[in-house]
């Protein structure tokens, strides 16, 4: 080898340079590849031997040749054009993540069908407030009449049973009497001087008082039923039993109490409502109507179950309806001042709808977002529209514990006998009734109003059967009230009333809907008495499972509240675990 190289370097000068020109250049070539892949990084000849040139490995979509090639592009490559047009022509796939785009559509398309599933709920409970407070006006007094009845013939008779009432006749007419009590003590109200001392404060302070009253109003809802209740079953309680109450009079003078204070506190809204109405800048009512707008703020921004929504959604009912029943009272105050001139309910009628719409905005804002925020369907009004529907069936059963308006009270927090008082003192004092023609017309309305409540009634009970059979709730209308001990689970009641094959047939669900309810002698003592409609969010519809499963059922919902039990915090604000 040593020769070779020897021989080889004469000839590469001298006279042989013309001849030892290319080979120079193909070693020069050699050299110039092997310091550009040892620049690079790679080694050559490879580790193996085979002489082939090196693989170039790639990231990110560009070799690494390609890469250093950018590198040693001039700055003026890198233009503001450049940028520009990769910002133009850069695309994306929306299919790459098909999923996450399909639940945005179902959350828009959720939201647009909340207003309208809403709405069918608020429909529908508004009317079950309005068959309770007609019931007050309508069938309560005859219900009395025929109690009073019944005592005064008993003699005449001889006494069949142990009682000398029944217990729904005895609540009858404690509500009767304790209507006729506070109707007395109204009178010694004046609405007049109520009137101008409201009127005579500033904005702020009318907007801060009624927002008090608005709290107070949930908060004496809730106490009320109670304090109800506790007068109906102290009234009505077996002798037998160990004493374990005051007494049925200490429980009426507090109930007497209670309806009194909370007719007053009505009356002091209907009355800031109305000086909102009168006042020449209506800037007091603008006040009041932005007071809904700020219900939003307190309540999408929560975390809210379907129990939770429930809840919210009952509340807004009863708020519903109470303003329809002060907004007439309103109008009828109104009228009054103005000679019952009827060209003045038409310069009240822009104000009266845009509270109303007003109200009806923000519930559906409100009712949209929180869905949207918590993943709810719309479809879960619906559900609630059946267990509104339950409670008002279950009224009508064999089995049946309470009484209608009674149920709907410790629903959704609306107790109709102070919101009656009120307005039966409002109209007396608004229309004077002189003469027979008079009340020959008032004779005749109280016929209308008996028609109103009946029709009502009836569509509101056919409407209910029906949301009861699309829910699949037949079987458990059939079930005895669940009844429990203290420190005893509640458990699970059987049907005594279904057919051979564990399904109730038309004909019994049809009937058990008008037949009177029975006494059940061997049921043991209840003391906490819970529907069977407050365990249909929880549970899921299907058939019958086995013993060991419906165990592991009654431990899953022990841990959540019944619906029930919360539903005296209704009215009370939205009560979030």
């Amino acid at each position: 080898m040593a020769g070779v190289a020897d021989a080889a370097a004469p000839g590469s000068s001298g006279d042989g340079r013309r001849g030892g020109a290319p080979e120079q250049q193909q070693q020069d070539a050699g050299r110039g590849e092997q310091k550009s892949s040892c620049s690079s990084g790679e080694s050559w000849p490879p580790a193996g031997g085979s002489g082939q040139p090196p693989q170039r490995t790639e990231t990110l979509g560009f070799y690494e040749s390609d890469r250093e090639r950018k590198k040693k592009r001039s700055v003026s490559d890198l233009s503001l054009l450049r940028f520009i047009s990769a910002e133009l022509t850069r695309g994306y796939f929306l299919e790459h993540n098909e999923a996450k785009y399909t639940e945005r559509r179902e959350r828009v398309y959720t939201c647009m069908r909340i207003p309208r599933e809403l709405e069918k709920l608020m429909f529908f409970g508004i009317f079950l407030c309005l068959d309770a407070f007609l019931y007050v006006f309508t069938l309560l007094p005859l219900r009395i009449f025929l109690a009073l009845f019944r005592f005064i013939t008993l003699p005449c008779y001889g006494l069949r049973d142990r009682r000398l009432l029944q217990p729904a006749q005895v609540c009858d007419i404690f509500k009767g009497v304790i209507l006729v009590i506070c109707y007395f003590m109204m009178h010694y109200v004046d609405y007049s001087m109520m009137y101008h001392l409201i009127r005579g404060q500033s904005v702020i302070k009318l907007y801060i008082i009624y927002n008090m009253l608005e709290v107070a109003d949930r908060l004496f809802s809730s106490f009320g039923q109670d304090i109800l209740d506790a007068l109906y079953w102290t009234a009505t309680e077996p002798k037998e039993r160990k004493r374990a109450h005051i007494g049925v009079i200490p429980h009426f003078f507090m109930a007497v109490l209670y309806v009194f204070l909370h007719a007053i506190l009505i009356m002091v809204q209907a009355t800031t409502l109305n000086v909102a109405f009168n006042s020449h800048n209506k800037s007091l009512l603008t006040i009041m109507m932005s007071n809904n707008f700020v219900e939003i703020k307190g309540s999408v921004f929560k975390k809210f179950e379907k129990n939770n929504l429930f809840q919210m959604s009952n509340s807004d009912i009863k708020e519903r309806f109470t303003n329809y029943v002060l907004l007439l009272i309103v109008c009828l105050r109104n009228m009054e001042q103005f000679s019952w001139n009827p060209d003045h309910l038409w310069v009240l009628f822009p104000d009266v709808c845009m509270v109303i719409a007003s109200e009806i905005a923000v519930d559906i804002v409100k009712h949209a977002f929180i869905t949207k925020f918590n993943d709810i369907t719309a479809d879960v009004y619906s559900e609630y529209r059946a267990s509104l529907a339950f409670d008002l069936v279950s009224s009508r059963q064999k089995n049946a514990y309470t009484d209608y308006s009674d149920s709907v009270s410790r629903r959704m927090g609306f107790i109709p006998l102070p919101l009656a008082v009120l307005l039966i003192r409002v109209v007396t004092s608004s229309i004077k009734v002189q003469g027979v023609l008079a009340y020959a017309c008032v004779v005749l309305f109280y016929c209308g109003l008996i028609s109103l409540k009946v029709l009502n009634s009836i569509v509101l009970l056919g409407k209910s059967c029906q949301y009861v059979k699309e829910a699949k709730m037949e079987e458990k209308l059939f079930d005895p009230p669940p009844t429990s001990t203290p420190g005893k689970p509640l458990s699970k009641p059987q049907s005594k009333f279904k057919s051979p094959q564990g399904i109730p047939t038309d004909e019994s669900f049809s009937a058990s809907v008008t037949n009177q309810p029975v006494h059940q002698k061997e049921n043991p003592p209840s003391l906490l008495v819970t529907s069977n409609s407050d365990q249909f969010l929880m549970t899921p519809d299907g058939e019958d499972k086995d013993i060991s499963q419906d165990n592991s059922e009654l431990k899953h919902r022990s841990s959540k509240k019944d619906l029930l039990e919360i539903d005296r915090f209704t009215i009370c604000g939205n009560r979030i675990d």
